[in-house]
C-alpha cells in the first residue's frame, strides 16, 4: 500500500474492524461501511480463543497463533476487554486434547476430582477470554485513533462501496449475496448472558459436531453461557426454549448458575464455508477486492492473523 491510499472495508464485525485498524495503522486512509456497527454476530460471540473446526488447517493455525500473540499483549490493558483466564475443557468420552491446547500456558490433564459428574477426561489451560461488547468498542476507538472513519449503511453490492482503488470484503454471511458466494452458509449460535454468581474460570465441553454446546465464560460481573450451533439456520430471533436448555446444561456443571439472573440473549449466524477465504481479485473496473470472510466460529481467533494477511496481500500487488 502507498501512504494515504484509500481503502474501503465493508463490514464492522471483528474481521472488518480488526482489518480496518491494521490497515489504518499501516498508513492507509480507511473508511468502513457496514449495515450494523458493530456487527451483531461478533457481538454475540463468547468468546474464547481456539481454532475450532476451521480450514485450511495450516493457514488457520498460523493466523490463530498470530492472533494469540496479540491477544496476550492486549490482555495487559483491562480496557481492551481481553483477559487471560484459566479453565477446563472436558469431554464425556476419552478424547485426546486438541493440538492447539497442548501449547497453551498451564496445560495439564485434569485430576478426576476436578471434573464434573459425567465427564471422563479434561484439560486445564490458560487462554484469552474476550468480552466482545467491550472489545469491539476498543477496536472502534483504535480505528478512530488511526484516522479511520465509519459509515453505517446497507450496500446492494460491493461496487456500491466505491469509488476506491481497494475494497476489503469482511461482510461475513453478507458475502452470500454481495459476492455472491453460494458456498457460504449460516450456523446459528445463541448465548445467554447472566449475572456472575462468583465464577472466575471458564468451562467448555468438547461436544464435537453436536448442535448443543456447553460452555461458560466469566467476564467480570457477567457470564456468557453457551450455546447452540445449528447448521443452515440464520434466524436471529431469540429462542426461549433453547435458552432454557442452555441454562440447564450449564447449571448441571456449575450449580451456582441456576440462581443467576438472565440479562439477555445474544444470537448470531456464524459465516461458514469449507475454507476461510482470504484472497484478492481484480474487478472489471480495476478495483482490487480482497476477501476476508468465512471464518465460521473462529472469527475472533483468526482475526489478527487474517487482518495482517490482507495487509500483506495489498503490499504485494
Amino acid at each position: 500500500m502507498t501512504a494515504g491510499e484509500r481503502v474501503v472495508v465493508v463490514g464492522a464485525g471483528v474481521a472488518g474492524l480488526t482489518t480496518a485498524a491494521v490497515l489504518a495503522e499501516a498508513g492507509a486512509s480507511v473508511h468502513v461501511i457496514a449495515e450494523q456497527v458493530p456487527g451483531v454476530t461478533s457481538l454475540a460471540a463468547g468468546a474464547m480463543w481456539g481454532p475450532y473446526l476451521v480450514e485450511p488447517k495450516d493457514k488457520a493455525d498460523q493466523w490463530g497463533q498470530r492472533s494469540l500473540e496479540i491477544f496476550r499483549e492486549l490482555a495487559e490493558d483491562p480496557s481492551t476487554g481481553v483477559r487471560l483466564t484459566s479453565g477446563i475443557e472436558a469431554s464425556r468420552t476419552a478424547e485426546a486434547p486438541p493440538d492447539w491446547a497442548t501449547t497453551l500456558p498451564g496445560f495439564r490433564p485434569c485430576e478426576t476430582t476436578e471434573l464434573p459428574a459425567g465427564f471422563s477426561t479434561g484439560y486445564r489451560f490458560t487462554v484469552p477470554l474476550i468480552d466482545m461488547p467491550a472489545y469491539l468498542d476498543y477496536l472502534l476507538r483504535r480505528l478512530d485513533a488511526a484516522g479511520g472513519t465509519v459509515e453505517q449503511r446497507r450496500l446492494a453490492s460491493l461496487a456500491d462501496a466505491g469509488p476506491a482503488p481497494v475494497i476489503v470484503n469482511c461482510t461475513g454471511l453478507g458475502a452470500q449475496e454481495l459476492v455472491p458466494d453460494p458456498d457460504l452458509r449460516p450456523i446459528r449460535g445463541q448465548h445467554v448472558v447472566v449475572t456472575n454468581p462468583g465464577l472466575t474460570e471458564f468451562f467448555s465441553e468438547d461436544t464435537g459436531l453436536s448442535p448443543d454446546l456447553l460452555c461458560f465464560y466469566p467476564h467480570g460481573d457477567t457470564v456468557v453461557l453457551g450455546g447452540t450451533a445449528i447448521d443452515g439456520e440464520g434466524s436471529l430471533a431469540p429462542d426461549e426454549k433453547a435458552a432454557a436448555r442452555i441454562l440447564a446444561r450449564c447449571a448441571e456443571v456449575e450449580p451456582r448458575l441456576a440462581e443467576a439472573r438472565v440479562l439477555e440473549n445474544r444470537i448470531g449466524a456464524r459465516p461458514t464455508r469449507a475454507t476461510v477465504r482470504v484472497e484478492p481479485e481484480r474487478s472489471e473496473d480495476g478495483t482490487v477486492v480482497v476477501h476476508n470472510y468465512g471464518h465460521g466460529g473462529a472469527g475472533v481467533t483468526l482475526s489478527w492473523g487474517c487482518a495482517e494477511e490482507v495487509g500483506k496481500l495489498l503490499s504485494a500487488r
